[in-house]
């Protein structure tokens, strides 16, 4: 029991230090074929403007996807206010989702290296590679192939 009990206490929230951001840290997150350009500086209360609209349930309207880009906060456990500036560019909804997340986990990482190991093993660096397949010549579309008739 005594070591079930020292794991839990060993993953207590981490509070990122109070070094102060000067202007603001910018990193790249991506995502499939979505690109997130992502501003980070100081504020007062967290806020998150995403291509000039404010909050995040003004661009992201599925509850899921909000809570997708809050996870480096909150499994994170961070307990710091940022002010986010973020412009996305292709893609599809979910996968702008994941590279805001990737690029608010690179943010993070860069005001704080010591936040590099939590947020790795949470998955949040790691870029999702998965892209469309390209068609194939001879073929219908990437795999698929004209259908065999007898004659």
């Amino acid at each position: 029991m005594s070591e079930i009990e020292t794991t839990t206490e060993q993953e207590a929230p981490v509070v990122i230090t109070d070094k102060k951001i000067e202007g603001y840290i910018q990193t790249i997150g991506r995502r499939k074929n979505a690109t997130a350009v992502v501003r980070m500086s100081d504020a007062k209360k967290t806020t998150f403007t995403i291509n000039g609209k404010e909050g995040l349930s003004n661009y992201f309207s599925v509850e899921e996807l909000i809570k997708v880009v809050q996870e480096p906060f909150t499994k994170g456990g961070i307990e710091r206010n940022f002010e986010f500036s973020i412009m996305l560019s292709g893609g599809g909804i979910s996968a702008q989702a994941g590279a805001v997340r990737h690029g608010i986990a690179r943010a993070l990482v860069e005001l704080d290296p010591a936040m590099r190991t939590i947020l790795k093993r949470l998955g949040h660096l790691k870029r999702d590679p998965r892209r469309k397949e390209r068609k194939k010549p001879g073929l219908r579309k990437a795999r698929k192939r004209a259908a065999w008739s007898k004659r």
